[in-house]
């Protein structure tokens, strides 16, 4: 596919002494994945990088688009680009279309064709490294023609205007446009290590919190994350924040604090001993775990049949929810 040609029609133009001429410009499937790779690697050398090619034909690509186009899609300055909104609003309208377009070759080729082209895939990065990436790895034995770059990272990206096809979220779906289908729940759990609580007292009712810091987490406020209601005080802010989740549980253990953590993240440490679970009979909201994509009509076979490999993956009860 990448290397299908599609002309542009004829076209009237005139020229600046009032003259008419007819003109062909025209433009590859290469230069739109191109466009779209760049705008999302944020660089020439990135998206060169990620496909495998040299800055040199990303550019020449690049420059063919906005000659066939007419319109500059990038601004140059210092060796850098930066996308206009006429390169954002084109690729708004291109994902799809690309999508629709695969959809249909892939369609004309039958169900029982190997899987090709690319799969982009966001996810948490500790729910990724510790759940996600065996999941992804049967998928990829499985399609062994589908290339599939997995990108993890704990902070919301807009997964439409970042170019991915697919992605997990964990926690409540604010508004969105995007599609989910739920994949399991997960309680979070109040952890500290045992030292800490042999130094700074136990906690065996909601009201010794009050004495106790908790280790931050700078992506979200506490109050936005507490699960346990308005009536249950909050341990005190402590001096530690941390962005990632791991992070915390690894602070935790080394007597830093409370933290507040999805079990998935801490049910090994509980299991072993070196964290505590605090007031475990708390009433909570437990947190979902959902697989996210960006409408698209009609949805790509890859993507859906890796939505349905993950939904599979996670029908029974997580592996690290069973004997806590």
């Amino acid at each position: 596919m990448a290397g299908g040609h599609i002309a542009k029609p004829r076209s009237v133009i005139a020229n600046g002494a009032g003259a008419v001429m007819l003109c062909r410009m025209g433009w590859t499937i290469a230069d739109i994945e191109t466009f779209l790779a760049v705008l999302e690697a944020g660089s020439i050398s990135g998206a060169a990088a990620r496909a495998d090619l040299s800055k040199s034909v990303v550019s020449k690509r690049i420059s063919d688009f906005e000659a066939a186009l007419g319109v500059p899609l990038f601004l140059r300055h210092a060796g850098r680009i930066t996308p206009t909104d006429t390169a954002h609003d084109l690729a708004e309208r291109l994902r799809p279309a690309l999508s629709e377009l695969i959809a249909a070759t892939e369609g004309a080729a039958g169900a029982q064709a190997e899987l090709r082209g690319r799969l982009q895939i966001a996810a948490p990065m500790s729910f990724g490294i510790r759940h996600l990436g065996p999941v992804i790895a049967g998928f990829a034995r499985a399609h062994p023609g589908l290339e599939i770059v997995l990108d993890y990272d704990d902070q919301l990206t807009d997964l439409g205007r970042a170019g991915f096809d697919v992605g997990l979220r964990i926690g409540l779906m604010k508004d969105s446009t995007l599609m989910v289908r739920r994949l399991c729940e997960d309680p979070r759990a109040l952890v500290a290590s045992p030292d800490y609580l042999s130094q700074h007292g136990a906690i065996t009712r909601p009201e010794d919190l009050r004495g106790h810091e908790i280790i931050g987490y700078r992506n979200a406020r506490l109050a936005e994350i507490w699960p346990f209601g308005g009536d249950i005080p909050l341990p005190r802010p402590g001096r530690i924040t941390a962005n990632n989740g791991e992070a915390m549980r690894d602070l935790a253990t080394g007597g830093a604090g409370l933290a507040l953590l999805p079990l998935f993240i801490v049910h090994d440490a509980i299991r072993d001993g070196r964290l505590v679970r605090l007031l475990p009979d708390l009433p909570q909201q437990p947190l979902p775990v959902n697989i996210v994509w960006p409408p698209v009509r009609p949805m790509p076979r890859k993507l859906r049949l890796f939505i349905d490999h993950v939904t599979d993956a996670f029908a029974d009860d997580p592996p690290w929810q069973r004997g806590l």
